[in-house]
């Protein structure tokens, strides 16, 4: 006989004993104990779901399970991962096909790879949407999956209309769920509704004050407000529910770096992180790298080139591949052949996303920077204003922002020294990332001395 015991905040414990497989029964019988002792009001759909187990298959509940483990750490950025997750769902699916949770994940994870660039197909928009359908026809009447439309009309379709129509669709299911502040926070800040944006990321932060991923929302969105100190306290907010995640004690670190240029504090977190666990290099690469690019050290450079995945990073909503980066460490090291090797590399892998996707403005602003370094001018020049016109801020304040602050970038590297300041200065009058996501090219106008 199996013993689940958990332990109230009080110091009251509870004690469940049940055989192996009747786990379900235990976890029910826990979330409606800590319901009534914390006197919540559940709707009629949120009893219902705490009485009826999401799946009797253990073997899907385990994928599942892992997969939602993925989803929860800051490096689920990482392409990699993102593609393990989507594995262990479609496993999770096909062991049950009734299991409506692990439709409703698979449907949101691949309208997140899809706008982030990781898969960035037609095929992927139509398996995020074929889930979607899926977990509707399952539960008409649950709100995960209303919620779960709402993500892949936001991702796939920038439908905001249509995202929102869904969240108040599953609000009147699950008004307990902090994601119903999140998602219209995630839509604001596209609109360029910031301060809308902070507010009700805060909120969702209270519903769920352990949420990594909605804490770090915060921490961006001020960041891109330059409210530096703000996103510092935040930043210290997330340190205290995950102290030993190594990818936020050195972003806590890049703080100074962005606001007062210093680079001295985010080279102190890489070595204590580095100095706690070694094997954290690969999880801290992207920051390394940036850091090493605005210290100018070849070292450090190599060091964090070696631990970047070999298919690349996303620092700003677009898979970059690792030949950018190896091409712009070449050129800070002044080994010129090597790194016209590199960006030709680079330019391969990026036209053949363009070819196939021609309207996908992240990728063209990448292959305009990519030509710029290899000193195709007219063609850089072509794709980064290309690039501008297809995502304006009025369309994405989030990635148009990044786009305007790359197409300074590209200006500066093919000598238009006027129009990279004009278009800075432009840059500077929005919110914007300033160096947290593009830093690494901001940091190359530097080493490279093009302005």
């Amino acid at each position: 006989m199996q013993t689940a015991r958990f332990t109230w905040p009080t110091q009251r414990a509870e004690s469940y004993d049940r055989p192996l497989d009747d786990g379900f029964a235990i976890q029910s019988e826990i979330a409606k104990a800590i319901a009534t002792q914390l006197k919540a009001k559940l709707s009629p759909a949120e009893k219902s779901a705490i009485e009826q187990p999401p799946t009797r298959n253990l073997i899907a509940y385990d994928r599942y399970l892992r997969a939602q483990k993925i989803r929860a750490v800051q490096t689920a950025r990482v392409p990699a991962d993102m593609r393990e997750e989507t594995r262990l769902l479609d496993q999770a699916v096909s062991y049950d096909p009734t299991f409506l949770l692990a439709y409703c994940q698979l449907a949101q994870a691949g309208a997140y790879a899809y706008h982030l660039g990781v898969d960035r197909t037609p095929a992927r928009v139509a398996l995020a949407k074929a889930a979607r359908d899926a977990a509707l026809r399952l539960g008409p009447d649950r709100g995960e999956p209303h919620l779960a439309a709402a993500w892949v009309a936001k991702d796939c379709d920038l439908d905001y209309e249509t995202a929102l129509n869904e969240v108040d669709i599953a609000r009147s299911k699950l008004p307990n769920d902090a994601s119903f502040f999140a998602l219209p926070a995630y839509i604001h800040r596209r609109q360029g509704h910031w301060e809308n944006c902070a507010s009700d990321l805060e909120r969702a932060v209270q519903l769920d004050p352990h949420n990594v991923w909605f804490l770090t929302g915060v921490t961006q969105t001020y960041q891109s407000q330059r409210r530096f100190s703000d996103a510092a306290a935040v930043w210290d907010r997330v340190l205290a529910v995950a102290p030993g995640d190594p990818s936020t004690r050195l972003w806590r670190g890049v703080i100074d770096l962005e606001s007062r240029a210093d680079t001295q504090p985010a080279q102190e977190a890489i070595r204590a992180v580095v100095h706690d666990d070694p094997n954290a290099v690969d999880a801290i690469a992207e920051q390394s790298l940036y850091v090493a690019l605005c210290r100018r050290e070849a070292a450090e450079m190599t060091s964090a080139l070696a631990s970047l995945p070999p298919e690349g990073i996303i620092p700003w909503n677009v898979r970059m591949p690792r030949s950018f980066f190896e091409g712009l460490a070449a050129r800070v090291r002044n080994e010129l052949a090597g790194a016209a090797r590199a960006f030709t590399t680079a330019r391969v892998e990026m036209e053949k996303i363009v070819r196939e996707q021609p309207d996908y403005a992240q990728a063209l602003c990448v292959l305009g920077m990519i030509d710029a370094a290899l000193g195709r001018k007219e063609d850089a020049l072509r794709e980064s204003r290309r690039a501008a016109e297809l995502l304006p801020v009025t369309k994405d304040a989030w990635a148009g922002a990044s786009v305007l602050a790359n197409l300074a970038i590209i200006y500066a590297w093919v000598g238009e020294k006027d129009l990279a300041i004009n278009q800075l200065e432009k840059a500077m009058q929005i919110p914007g990332p300033v160096c947290i996501r593009f830093g690494i090219l901001c940091a190359a106008i530097r080493v490279l001395r093009n302005l």
